[in-house]
């Protein structure tokens, strides 16, 4: 057996498979965010030890003996957080997470020296851990000074699972500390914001040992004792370990509350000015870029809130043959965009609204927004190096089929929908143990599901999905005059 942990924002996940793959059984532990300040956003890293043994717990009384049989364990986690330790591992105050905002002005400054982007491949974003540490150095005097390591989520875990202070790549891309074409910290980063290498974790691939299982935890748990701990990945790459999206030019989109443009790269493709992240895949001599739409399903909710019919309902309305355009064009920035503006911002427009304009036709406008963003990051993608021939479609709005015939014919390519199964985060970390205990060749391991179905593009729709696409790209620079 192989067990999977992913700590997530709003829970802790346990997943078990066997040696062949199959899905055993997992566990769930909710976590909460605190919000002591608008654009704050922070978790107690004790609480998620308190869910990691919960859901491990639910797993173990589920399935009682099996978590006997585990040989390896990997892990996932959130992007981004700073948690801070002193020289006894002490947690110094609460985790800053990804979607904390506090840090804008020491982002923008760290922004502003070309050095982080020459060397990260990214814009420093306020989400990412570097600039949260100058802002604490600038807030929190007392504490940036007893700041001994700096730790992301998911290691913080690794810290507890095993006593041991290590990262990998995929995760670590994130920081604005990581040389990302080279793969290892960088001195000048770090010296930027006034840290160093002596309080940063070692560096792993996704796919090496990391650290072994404590002796305490494992009699608690009835596993063995000192059983590898895979270096692991960031969330993104894990749910890309996990949809078999390793290999040069694959890719997936994922139509959640936010939405992501993901695609593996084989060499170091940056392209920070149109706000791609480009970060290090899990496996090793392997990248990844991502466009990120902020509102994806967000959209949909937002409308399904105004209207009173829940988000299926809507969807349902518009039935299952895709229309064209009808003039009325919706800008999902609801809060704000990342690709491939990088205004934290901007907000979001319906704009061709007319007397005649139904409540379908904001429906339809609202989907082809979100598929329109999506094309963005294509765009931005393409202008980086990255070649897409189909993508693979997962998360929740990926249910509407609608919403996949006008995201397929907005891109230009097929999109597939995977089989039933579980091919997210926790399942990624798992595969991830698998490799780092057996020493199993990672591609054969991080295989593609099986496709159910292929959405083709509506051939008889492209050139008025094109002229729409225009008209939704003209809109951006409009709004944003008519809001400075």
């Amino acid at each position: 057996m192989y067990l999977g942990l992913d700590l997530g924002t709003s829970g802790v996940k346990a997943l078990l498979i066997d040696g062949g793959q199959t899905v055993i059984g997992s566990g769930h532990a909710s976590l909460d965010v605190s919000r002591p300040h608008p654009g704050w956003s922070e978790q107690r890293p004790a609480d998620w030890i308190r869910a990691c043994e919960e859901a491990i717990a639910e797993l173990k009384a589920s399935h009682p003996g099996q978590l006997a049989a585990v040989k390896g364990i990997g892990l996932s986690g959130q992007m981004h957080g700073a948690t801070l330790l002193d020289a006894g591992d002490h947690v110094l105050r609460p985790c800053i997470l990804w979607n904390d905002t506090r840090s804008h002005a020491e982002a923008a400054k760290l922004d502003a020296d070309p050095r982080f982007r020459k060397l990260t491949g990214n814009i420093v974003f306020p989400g990412f851990t570097a600039p949260k540490l100058v802002w604490v150095k600038n807030n929190e005097p007392d504490i940036f000074a007893k700041v001994a390591k700096v730790l992301l989520p998911k290691d913080f875990l690794r810290l507890w699972l095993s006593g041991e202070h290590i990262s990998e790549m995929s995760d670590s891309a994130g920081t604005s500390w990581l040389d990302v074409g080279e793969r290892d910290w960088s001195s000048d980063l770090l010296a930027a914001t006034s840290l160093d290498e002596k309080q940063m974790p070692s560096l792993v691939e996704g796919t090496e040992k990391a650290g072994g299982l404590r002796s305490e935890l494992a009699s608690k748990w009835g596993m063995q004792a000192g059983i590898p701990i895979a270096g692991g990945a960031g969330d993104n790459a894990a749910s890309a370990c996990g949809m078999g999206t390793v290999g040069a030019g694959q890719a997936f989109v994922s139509l959640g509350t936010s939405g992501v443009l993901f695609a593996a790269n084989a060499s170091y493709l940056p392209n920070p000015e149109s706000a791609v992240h480009t970060f290090c895949h899990a496996l090793p001599d392997t990248w990844h870029q991502m466009g990120v739409i902020l509102s994806a399903t967000d959209s949909l909710n937002w409308l399904s809130e105004i209207s009173g019919k829940g988000p299926g309902e809507l969807t349902a309305e518009l039935g299952d043959t895709l229309k064209a355009p009808s003039g009325v064009s919706f800008l999902p920035y609801l809060s704000g965009e990342r690709t491939p503006h990088n205004d934290s911002a901007i907000r979001g427009a319906f704009t061709g609204l007319a007397h005649e304009t139904s409540r379908t036709v904001l429906i339809q406008a609202v989907l082809e927004g979100v598929a329109f963003a999506f094309r963005d990051s294509l765009e931005a993608l393409t202008k980086a190096g990255t070649t897409l021939t189909r993508v693979t479609a997962i998360g929740g709005g990926s249910r509407s089929l609608y919403w996949l015939k006008a995201i397929a014919t907005a891109l230009g390519l097929p999109v597939d929908i995977p089989a039933d199964g579980d091919f997210g985060a926790a399942f990624g970390a798992a595969r991830l143990g698998l490799i780092a205990a057996t020493g199993a060749d990672p591609l054969r391991v991080c295989t593609a599901p099986a496709t159910d179905a292929t959405i083709e593009p509506v051939a008889a729709l492209s050139g008025a999905y094109s002229d729409a696409y225009q008209r939704y790209r003209a809109l951006y620079p409009a709004i944003k005059a008519a809001t400075a």
